[in-house]
């Protein structure tokens, strides 16, 4: 089967995903881009998290060609390819659903930096990228043209979609946003948040260039 080793990783990602609360039912989706193969493997459309199998993953090029697989792909593939076409270090997408993140998508607020973990993201804020309908190029343009230097971007009225090298790495920086998303509005249910500078972000994205232990490859809190 094409890309044996992506579509487990589709399948065991996509029931953390669920089993954290980031994608209520079978919303979110979850892809990993290969870039020797040139091509993406992506959650099947409908298909809940528990139930999904390895054979049920999609496997596409980047225009829109199914390569290999008998299901409908996310109906949201083009946000994925879009990710993959203009940000070359990206070789996996998460975009969920996650009830603090959305919120302030619905708000059209950005997440700001009020704790320093905001850096895994590579930015001192999470924009909100304008409303378009979902599935659609224009949405995926807007995403990727608002997201800029960051590895995440809110989609208004809608979620987050945050990129990585891994997916697990991906994963893992969309549990942080909606960690740190849920502090900035219990602080502005108490009152003003204290806003870390862009300035002390950057120090922090350069300090967790190197955290973790000697060639473990992991960057980032």
């Amino acid at each position: 089967m094409l890309m044996q080793e992506e579509r487990e990783q589709i399948v065991e990602i996509g029931k953390l995903m669920s089993s954290s609360g980031l994608c209520p039912g079978t919303s979110g989706n979850q892809s990993i881009y290969n870039p020797q193969l040139g091509l993406m493997a992506i959650k099947p459309s409908g298909i809940t998290y528990d139930e999904t199998k390895p054979e049920d993953v999609v496997i596409m090029d980047l225009e829109s060609h199914i390569v290999d697989g008998n299901r409908k792909p996310s109906s949201e593939w083009d946000l994925h390819t879009v990710f993959y076409k203009n940000k070359p270090n990206c070789h996996a997408v998460v975009h969920t659903h996650s009830a603090f993140c959305t919120t302030f998508a619905c708000l059209g607020m950005p997440i700001q930096a009020v704790h320093y973990v905001l850096a895994d993201a590579n930015t001192h804020e999470i924009p909100c990228a304008p409303y378009h309908t979902f599935g659609t190029a224009e949405m995926a343009e807007e995403a990727i043209k608002c997201c800029g230097d960051g590895d995440a971007v809110l989609l208004a009225n809608h979620g987050i979609v945050v990129c990585g090298k891994t997916l697990k790495g991906a994963f893992g920086l969309a549990k942080n946003l909606e960690y740190i998303a849920g502090l900035q509005y219990r602080a502005m249910c108490i009152g003003k948040p204290n806003i870390l500078s862009k300035e002390e972000i950057g120090r922090v994205i350069e300090s967790f260039s190197h955290y973790g232990q000697p060639a473990s490859g992991k960057t980032g809190y």
